[in-house]
């Protein structure tokens, strides 16, 4: 095991923003028994399967133990496990496979309160598939089987979120892009058994499709916003939407209070931005709430006098919702088309950190004209929309999109992310990259001022 350590400054951060890393080398296993490795690891690389940004999560702790999942360069699902920090993971080849060469076909996993691990896989309007472990902490899952049951014939975009009480939330789409539903299931962990919630919780009315981004913060209420899409083409994105649950997802408003008539339509849905289509607006990207119950959305598009995509954050604050324009990208891009796209920039990854009642929205992304490392930049000044950006990495990652640890971040505030080079053809094609390094990016963040 290596652990690399770099030190970053930028003279334009000297007020805030000091970066110190910690690159911890995975091992990946080939081999179907456990191991614990102390080699680089290598994973299948020849699209962005294991490093597309919806994945819910590729890392995930529990107590003082992380586990991450990913695949080989022979498709099977692997999982791996070590004390948080720690040198050495114990890897497990599991006995399920996926269909690695469509690149949504991610794998998701997450810790209930009690510490069995769940894991869903190959999903893209596909049959559900979804295993959980033997035992507490183990690595050795289950068959597969059922959650609730239909409908579960034709699922995309699988993710688990944890409640506070130790419950899980499900959440995946049924249906196809322009024309799905949003599905919720509950486990209940006192029970050990999944409750469907919703089994049309967003609904596109057959015209459109709801492309989301959720999370859960410290007081257990459920975040949810989404952008509509009216066909498959990537560039019929439009506008973006909100809503949120206090009950542990059973009853939905508005970031006011209002109660949803349910299932949510594009009629009755609460505003945040209003978008236009053909603004290279992306779907699926990340949303983050503060220790207040505010709500940050990250997200890229272009704004009408432009044709430069620019990271956006739209947040709600005491007075309403606003729009941040990171406004720092310097090179213009098109999105067209269906399928998994090679795009010049990832999707970006939200964070704040928060001191002393002040606060830093942190994001993190690749872009091509930075090299495609990876990158942070920071609000450091939310009101006067006060921006510094800096390379954490001297490498590229190719189309690698972030992932981190949800759950590590909410008990430690440690930020940690999945990192793999990866090569994504676009279109859903496939490239001759060989199996490539897994790491772990530790990226201390420091406090505002």
């Amino acid at each position: 095991m290596r652990i690399f350590a770099e030190k970053f400054y930028a003279g334009r951060m000297k007020r805030f923003f000091t970066l110190l890393f910690f690159q911890v080398i995975l091992i990946l296993s080939a081999k179907s028994q456990t191991t614990v490795n102390e080699t680089y690891p290598r994973a299948w690389a020849g699209n962005s399967v294991n490093a597309v940004i919806f994945r819910k999560n590729a890392l995930v702790t529990y107590d003082s133990i992380q586990f991450v999942a990913y695949y080989s360069s022979e498709g099977y699902l692997c999982l791996g496990r070590r004390k948080v920090n720690g040198a050495q993971w114990e890897i497990r080849q599991t006995q399920h496979t996926g269909n690695i060469h469509d690149a949504h076909n991610a794998i998701s996993i997450m810790t209930d309160g009690d510490g069995y691990l769940h894991v869903s896989w190959n999903h893209h309007g596909s049959p559900l598939s979804y295993a959980k472990s033997l035992s507490p902490l183990s690595l050795d899952l289950g068959g597969r089987q059922a959650m609730v049951g239909a409908p579960e014939q034709n699922v995309t975009y699988p993710e688990f979120h944890k409640l506070p009480n130790g419950n899980l939330i499900f959440m995946y789409r049924n249906g196809q892009s322009g024309k799905g539903s949003l599905v919720m299931n509950m486990y209940d962990v006192r029970a050990k058994q999944w409750q469907r919630l919703h089994e049309n919780l967003i609904d596109g009315e057959g015209q459109r499709s709801a492309y989301w981004q959720a999370c859960v913060d410290a007081k257990g209420i459920v975040h949810l916003s989404w952008v509509w899409r009216e066909t498959p083409d990537v560039a019929s994105n439009h506008d973006m939407a909100y809503a949120c649950s206090h009950d542990g997802g059973k009853t939905w408003t508005s970031s006011q209070g209002k109660a949803y008539r349910l299932p949510i339509t594009a009629r009755t849905a609460e505003y945040v931005c209003h978008i236009p289509q053909g603004s290279e607006l992306i779907n699926q990207t990340s949303m983050y709430a503060d220790t207040e119950g505010n709500p940050y959305i990250a997200t890229y598009f272009k704004e009408a006098d432009t044709d430069i995509p620019q990271y956006h954050v739209i947040y709600r604050d005491g007075s309403g919702w606003k729009t941040l324009n990171a406004n720092f990208r310097k090179t213009p891009f098109s999105l067209k088309g269906a399928g998994t796209k090679s795009i010049p920039i990832s999707r970006p990854q939200v964070v704040v950190s928060e001191a002393d009642g002040k606060k830093q929205v942190v994001l993190v992304f690749r872009d091509e004209e930075r090299g495609k490392k990876v990158s942070v930049a920071t609000c450091t000044d939310i009101p006067a929309n006060r921006w510094s950006v800096g390379d954490i990495t001297t490498y590229s990652v190719g189309e690698w999109e972030p992932t981190y640890d949800t759950e590590l971040w909410k008990s430690r505030r440690m930020l940690q992310v999945y990192v793999q080079r990866v090569h994504q053809v676009d279109g859903e094609g496939i490239s001759s990259l060989p199996p490539q390094p897994v790491s772990v990016l530790t990226i201390p963040l420091a406090l505002p001022e």
